[in-house]
């Protein structure tokens, strides 16, 4: 079995020039079991935050984590891209900037002016370290280019060692078994009070030619993200 990313792209960009400035990301402690609320609830909230990235020929998801602007995505979708552009959860296209990428964690900043940030609602980022297996968890991006897509499972493993970014190391990641296939590389894990655990990263494959999910996908633990995403932004 090998592990490969979940996207259409390949590892890493550089950062284009941008105007500095400091970040500081909030995160939230997870509600009682008891206060979550529901499945479909918790995507409702999730859905206006999570855009379609669109690098070239390659394709991703994104969501965003403040009202500058700023929007997450991984390293790889947009690698190499000289013409970066958002499509929005009500469908309008945007164009965006990268600010900043960590090609070792797969991860970029992307940039939006503050008027087509405008109803990019910002995502609550929760703790990954507060997850536990058997939680459960949905999936958010646009996979196959299918934007707005909502895919549920649980967390199967919350220090699961994988291989991806550039330098191929093995890192911690949460492993789920919520359907994750090309074009939600980049795009939101999130629990179900609608709070973002992690980045949909990578996927579990037989082999190259069957690519397509397999019910073990992987993400970047948002209490990593966050530490990165600041670096990258200040």
């Amino acid at each position: 079995m090998s592990i490969v990313a979940g996207g259409l792209a390949g590892a890493v960009t550089g950062s284009r020039d941008a105007d500095p400035t400091a970040i500081n990301l909030p995160q939230v402690a997870a509600p009682p079991a008891a206060a979550q609320g529901s499945i479909s609830a918790a995507a409702a909230s999730v859905l206006p935050g999570v855009v379609s990235v669109r690098a070239g020929r390659a394709t991703g998801s994104g969501f965003a984590i403040d009202q500058e602007g700023h929007v997450v995505t991984n390293a790889h979708v947009v690698e190499g891209a000289r013409d970066v552009s958002l499509v929005l959860s009500n469908g309008r296209r945007v164009d965006a900037d990268v600010i900043g990428s960590d090609a070792d964690n797969d991860l970029a900043v992307l940039q939006v002016s503050t008027a087509d940030a405008e109803g990019l609602r910002a995502l609550t980022l929760g703790r990954s370290a507060q997850l536990r297996v058997g939680d459960p968890v949905l999936a958010v991006g646009s996979p196959l280019g299918l934007e707005g897509t909502v895919t549920a499972g649980i967390v199967s493993a919350v220090d699961r060692q994988a291989r991806f970014g550039d330098n191929g190391n093995r890192q911690s990641a949460i492993q789920t078994d919520a359907a994750i296939n090309p074009g939600n590389s980049g795009g939101p894990l999130v629990n179900a009070a609608g709070q973002v655990v992690g980045v949909n990263t990578a996927i579990a494959t037989l082999g190259a030619s069957r690519s397509g999910n397999i019910g073990i996908g992987f993400a970047i633990p948002v209490d990593r993200m966050t530490t990165i995403v600041e670096g990258l932004v200040d």
